[in-house]
């Protein structure tokens, strides 16, 4: 979905309705949000099957996967709706490029809130995910190693 609003952000934007550049930008944040809880949900999934591989054994997990997946990312876009609605709106990339609009937040604080920072704390938790499951497996194969030597003894 997030290609598919992004492709067509373009054309909506030429139709110069407000409304629509506003659902467009809207819809075009919310997907990129999704995308990128997503991708740290599968890191948390990563780590659970590699390093918590016993006893880890959550209730209604694929439940609660997608409400963390598609609610959290609803969340900070009501938020930013509720502050203020025209955070998003129609934005020429280029004065040179008449033609070149396109829908998304026109406030650069609301930007660097809700989609850097958001992607910088994702990115984080992915770091410390990768991190642990790189020294589980690191510890594994020093474990094997140990016991290889000691039956080959």
């Amino acid at each position: 979905m997030l290609n598919i609003v992004f492709l067509t952000n373009s054309w909506l934007s030429s139709f110069n309705q407000p409304g629509l550049c506003i659902t467009v930008a809207v819809l075009l944040h919310y997907f990129l949000l999704a995308a990128f809880t997503w991708m740290c949900l599968e890191s948390v999934h990563f780590y659970l099957a590699l390093v918590k591989v016993f006893n880890v054994y959550v209730p209604k997990y694929t439940l609660k996967c997608c409400v963390t997946g598609w609610g959290v990312p609803a969340i900070v876009i009501t938020l930013v709706l509720i502050i203020n609605k025209d955070f998003y709106g129609n934005g020429s990339l280029s004065e040179s490029h008449p033609y070149s609009n396109f829908c998304w937040i026109q406030d650069n604080t609301v930007f660097y809130i809700s989609v850097v920072a958001y992607f910088f704390l994702i990115f984080l938790m992915n770091t410390a995910m990768f991190i642990t499951v790189l020294l589980q497996i690191h510890s594994m194969k020093t474990r094997t190693q140990k016991t290889s030597r000691f039956w080959k003894r």
